[in-house]
């Protein structure tokens, strides 16, 4: 008998360390906390015509200014093409333009119209307030807490080499 025709008590499951079943935990919970954000974040922003992805540039360039295009896209972490693409949709849409680089002439910082700037002040406060109702539930202090946990998570995950680097 193969393992896929076992009845679902009789198959092996491998058996984890503590550690092991742990993080597999973290990333689970870490993973349906996120979707279930995201969705109230996407709900948000699909009522203003845009996509998350959208807003995230608008959002960006509106706190940050004008950027290159390599910038923003490590800020909303997008591959190169997509934020291209994102980019053509919003200038096609008024909101964002093009301007050349002074040091550069290949290179092109993305930057708010005024159509833009103005869409952004006014659908941001919502969109903040979206998000603090869909984290509403922890306390501001607890949601304090995780920010530093989950910076410090990232960073470590970042600095260690990719699992296929490791075996």
């Amino acid at each position: 008998m193969t393992d896929t025709t076992r009845s679902p008590s009789t198959r092996k499951v491998p058996t984890l360390d503590a550690g092991e079943a742990s993080a597999l935990r973290l990333w689970v919970i870490l993973s349906r906390a996120h979707e279930a954000i995201a969705r109230h974040a996407e709900a948000d922003v699909s009522r203003h015509g845009l996509t998350i992805a959208e807003f995230g540039i608008l959002e960006a360039l509106y706190h940050v200014g004008p950027m290159l295009l390599g910038e923003l896209q490590r800020r909303i972490l997008v591959s190169s093409g997509g934020v291209t693409y994102l980019v053509d949709r919003l200038v096609d849409r008024g909101l964002v333009e093009r301007q050349p680089c002074p040091n550069d002439r290949r290179a092109r910082y993305a930057a708010l119209t005024t159509e833009g700037k103005r869409l952004v002040a006014r659908i941001f406060p919502g969109h903040a307030r979206a998000i603090e109702h869909a984290m509403s539930g922890l306390t501001r202090a607890d949601r304090d807490r995780v920010a530093v946990l989950l910076k410090s998570l990232g960073r470590a995950a970042e600095a260690l080499p990719l699992a296929n680097d490791v075996e």
